[in-house]
């Protein structure tokens, strides 16, 4: 730790953007102007063009050393030393390190979740022929739109704080976001387009993971009474009002967790998450592939669920195809994953060969899923492979899994909210400056011993308000497979089709009625007419189950 010992003027000096830890270093300048410092990770290269522009330097001494007076340095001299200062990438950010394997651990984290317990309920509704290959033709769909994308994080540098920069200078600006993407490369009207669509997605996400948590629960506990009273039995049902009660329960944890300060503060919460979606989706791929193998018959037909009338299979197709665009997408959160990764070799070309690995595995994880499950079920394949009772024992194995599931949904409401959140937080922010309500933070004791919590206003009465409506919209909605597909539908054309098609097409300069921009466009329109069609099935499968 450093102390100033001398301070001189700084006319000129910008103050440095980013927040600076005082009483961690001690050191800081007559318009508070700071240091760089570990504490605070404050770029070094911003440092050096700020200190530059000094009429003349700061003179740090260590607590430890002599407390003579230092001479403060001449303008354009070196300036002062700093000891084990990070080492930076072009944009003054603190060095990457991801490589290919942390690149598929992130995409492989972020795409095995709720949606994967759905695929044998889809594969049931479409047959041992569709099933497979509408689940391979996502997958390559995945991949394609994967591809594009990649090429959208590095773009031609743009005016930055009122400085213009030539784009044909060869400098680039890295984009950091999906939503940093559409405004760099298509502009602001997209950007409220892909917004609405994006947040939109993420509050479903809130719903659908509260309806989830409530039919686990309820599995649960019937599974225990099942394997006390045998199968069946009376005493072990649930009716409407336990399934409230137990997402009112979720919406009470949410609430409690939904006062994190921010998205860094919980890391350890998206590695239990992470870690729990893996074991449950291995469990029920394990209790799929042993019932198989323990009944020794491969159940199901070419043609699936038989129905009534085509209208009512037309509709249980759409919804499949709904379920399956769910599972499989991480388009939002690509550019983030490649944001993580090393500038050598090129961060894109370690991000498509990430692809192509994360995307086979995937694949292959979620045919095995979906196809056991369906070879050991049949046309009674449950809408939720763990919670819809196809398992009975091992009792214990079945109520782990849905822990599991549980657990990770705990996370991984969150660390969707967490993302409106922080929107939230910075609109108001900015548009309220002088207000006490959204701006001011309150000490707060919550429990002798632990800490005093900052309590902010604004965001407790958001935050309780988001959760609020989430937890009611699902007691409303209680229908795991129409919402996971309606969420699924809704987002599969816009983010994860026409958007990166756009940008790969301005980055890349791609002119009309060229081959690639016809290929393109067919591909765009294939996809349209695919996600249409199953954002309608899931919207009448949602009314249907709400009227009858």
């Amino acid at each position: 730790m450093t102390r100033v010992k001398k301070t001189i003027g700084t006319r000129g000096l910008r103050p440095v953007a980013a927040r600076w830890c005082a009483l961690k270093t001690g050191a800081v300048c007559p318009n508070h102007t700071p240091i760089w410092c570990r504490a605070c990770s404050v770029s070094s290269q911003t440092l050096t063009s700020e200190v530059s522009a000094c009429p003349s330097i700061w003179t740090l001494e260590s607590p430890r050393t002599s407390s003579a007076m230092a001479a403060p340095s001449r303008r354009g001299s070196q300036p002062f030393d700093l000891a084990a200062a990070p080492e930076l990438d072009d944009d003054g950010r603190a060095a990457r390190t991801g490589n290919l394997w942390t690149c598929v651990a992130h995409i492989i984290t972020g795409v095995i979740g709720a949606g994967v317990l759905a695929l044998s309920w889809s594969v049931a509704q479409l047959g041992w022929v569709a099933g497979p290959i509408a689940m391979l033709c996502f997958a390559g769909v995945t991949y394609v739109s994967a591809v594009l994308l990649s090429h959208c994080y590095r773009s031609p540098s743009a005016a930055t704080d009122g400085v213009s920069e030539d784009s044909s200078s060869g400098k680039t600006r890295r984009n950091y976001t999906y939503m940093d993407a559409v405004r760099a490369l298509l502009g602001r009207k997209h950007v409220y387009v892909c917004g609405t669509l994006q947040y939109l997605y993420l509050y479903g996400i809130g719903v659908a993971y509260t309806i989830t948590t409530a039919t686990c629960l309820g599995a649960i506990k019937k599974s225990n009474c099942y394997h006390a009273h045998g199968r069946g039995a009376a005493r072990c049902g649930s009716g409407t009002g336990e399934q409230h009660v137990f997402m009112l329960l979720f919406g009470a944890a949410q609430l409690v967790l939904s006062f994190i300060p921010n998205f860094h503060s919980m890391a350890w919460l998206s590695a239990v998450a992470a870690a729990m979606s893996f074991t449950y989706a291995t469990i029920g791929l394990g209790l799929g592939l042993a019932k198989t193998v323990g009944d020794g018959a491969i159940k199901g037909g070419v043609a699936g669920v038989p129905v009534a009338t085509a209208a009512q299979k037309t509709w249980l197709v759409a919804q499949a195809v709904g379920d399956i665009a769910f599972a499989y997408p991480y388009t939002i959160v690509l550019l983030e994953i490649q944001d993580t990764l090393r500038s050598s070799p090129p961060e894109g070309e370690t991000m498509r060969k990430g692809n192509v690995v994360a995307v086979l595995a995937t694949t292959f994880f979620y045919l095995c899923v979906g196809c056991f499950g369906y070879a050991a079920f049949g046309n009674a394949a449950p809408g939720n492979l763990l919670t819809g009772f196809g398992f009975y024992e091992p009792y214990w194995l079945v109520d782990f899994a849905n822990a599991c599931i549980i657990l990770h949904i705990l996370g991984g409401y969150q660390m969707y909210s967490q993302q409106i959140f922080t929107v939230v937080d910075r609109w108001l922010a900015a548009r309220f400056p002088e207000s006490a309500f959204v701006n001011k933070t309150y000490a707060v004791r919550v429990l002798p011993g632990l800490p005093r919590y900052g309590l902010n206003l604004q965001r407790l009465c958001f935050r309780t308000a988001y959760v609020a409506t989430t937890t009611t919209l699902a007691v409303v909605f209680p229908y795991f497979n129409e919402v996971l597909g309606l969420l699924g539908a809704l987002t599969f054309w816009p983010l994860v089709i026409y958007l990166p098609v756009q940008m790969y097409c301005v980055q890349r300069r791609v002119r009309a009625w060229t081959p690639t921009w016809v290929a393109l466009q067919a591909f765009n329109v294939v996809c349209f007419a695919v996600g249409t069609f199953a954002f309608v099935g899931c919207v009448e499968g949602v009314v249907k189950k709400r009227l009858g």
